[in-house]
């Protein structure tokens, strides 16, 4: 297949910059509902745009399209988070002032910088994927925790922070965005796995015990603190009368009291979803042939990654209010435990990913089941 394909989806990402500028000029003095419009309508031309463009040899992955489309959304999610460091002017200036004012929070900041950035990033690597006929299933398990997070964390603390009961027309726009790619999540899982090694090297590596594993044993030792502080900040979000509990919270992370909900609920989340994955990975890496153990870290890595980039990045932000930002003399230690809980799980996907054999069964194994 051609190149085309790829270069025409990047093109047409990059037409989000010139149109967002004409609309806001445009319906400035609109309403909420015609920006809606103007934008659907925007997406679904350009859409049927690249079709056209792409007629003769149109990729048949039907995700070729949705990412085409979110690949669009993200240059205006980056215009969007520039616009509100005031960076940048005129380009989403009627948006900020109508939307869900969740998006002018902190978390609604870094939410916009990570989807503009690392999700364009992972739109692009899977569109040239699918361009040229490769698996892109790694980068399509990690986009699946991503998003899963960035969901998750996004309902749940509309629902319970104190933004609960401004719910407007986008918020509808926004479920079907959910809504597509949960199905997306799903043609993604669906795929074939492309590990495949010989069998003497995997029987040479699941024979080995831990100690001649010291890669794994060093996972081993940095997973057990790390299951530690993720259940310690979960009891802290949930106002745990321990003095250790409110002595972290006033002088490191005063943020997790923020009213917005969003870190209480991201801790929660992660408490109770990466609590057990955690002990589910001490397992992967004692016994051998556990086949989901790959798998499992992308869409781990993904959900954390994106989490502890909201969660630094809010704890610091100016939007945040001065009383829930992390004091200047906390910053140091806060910013070491907090990129060393998110360096380890991307750094045990890393190792899982590129040397699988451990947790990898023979073909005769399957077979016979």
């Amino acid at each position: 297949m051609s190149a085309s394909a790829g270069t025409g989806v990047f093109v047409l990402s990059l037409m989000s910059i010139p149109i967002c500028y004409l609309f806001n000029s445009f319906i400035y003095n609109n309403s909420a509902e015609a920006f809606l419009f103007a934008g659907c309508s925007t997406v679904l031309i350009l859409a049927i745009s690249a079709r056209f463009m792409l007629k003769k040899k149109a990729p048949e992955d039907p995700l070729f399209y949705v990412y085409a489309v979110y690949a669009f959304l993200s240059v205006v999610n980056l215009i969007i988070g520039l616009e509100q460091d005031n960076i940048i002017d005129g380009f989403m200036t009627f948006y900020l002032k109508e939307a869900d004012p969740h998006i002018n929070t902190a978390h609604g900041h870094m939410i916009s910088y990570w989807d503009g950035c690392v999700h364009y990033l992972m739109y692009l690597l899977m569109i040239a994927a699918i361009t040229w006929g490769d698996s892109y299933r790694a980068i399509g398990l990690y986009w699946v925790g991503s998003f899963l997070m960035r969901a998750t964390v996004y309902i749940l603390g509309n629902a319970v922070g104190k933004y609960g009961t401004h719910v407007g027309p986008l918020f509808i726009f926004h479920m079907l965005y959910i809504s597509v790619s949960v199905w997306a999540c799903f043609r993604i899982f669906s795929q074939p796995s492309t590990r495949d090694m010989q069998s003497t090297n995997m029987q040479n590596d699941q024979r080995t015990g831990l100690l001649g594993r010291p890669l794994d044993l060093l996972f081993i030792i940095f997973l057990i603190p790390t299951l530690a502080f993720c259940v310690f900040r979960g009891l802290v979000a949930l106002d745990c009368s321990s003095k250790w509990c409110q002595d972290y919270t006033q002088q490191y992370e005063p943020y997790l009291k923020d009213p917005s909900a969003y870190p209480k609920v991201q801790m929660l989340v992660s408490m109770l979803y990466s609590g057990p994955y955690y002990i589910i990975t001490l397992y992967g890496l004692l016994v051998p042939g556990c086949e989901w153990m790959p798998d499992l870290t992308l869409v781990h890595s993904g959900a954390l990654a994106q989490a502890q980039f909201s969660h630094i990045g809010a704890s610091l932000h100016t939007r945040t209010p001065f009383s829930y930002r992390v004091p200047a003399d906390s910053q140091p230690v806060f910013l070491l435990v907090n990129v060393l809980y998110s360096l380890v799980p991307q750094a045990l996907c890393y190792r899982c990913c590129t040397q699988p054999a451990f947790f990898l069964r023979p073909a005769t194994e399957k077979k016979n089941e």
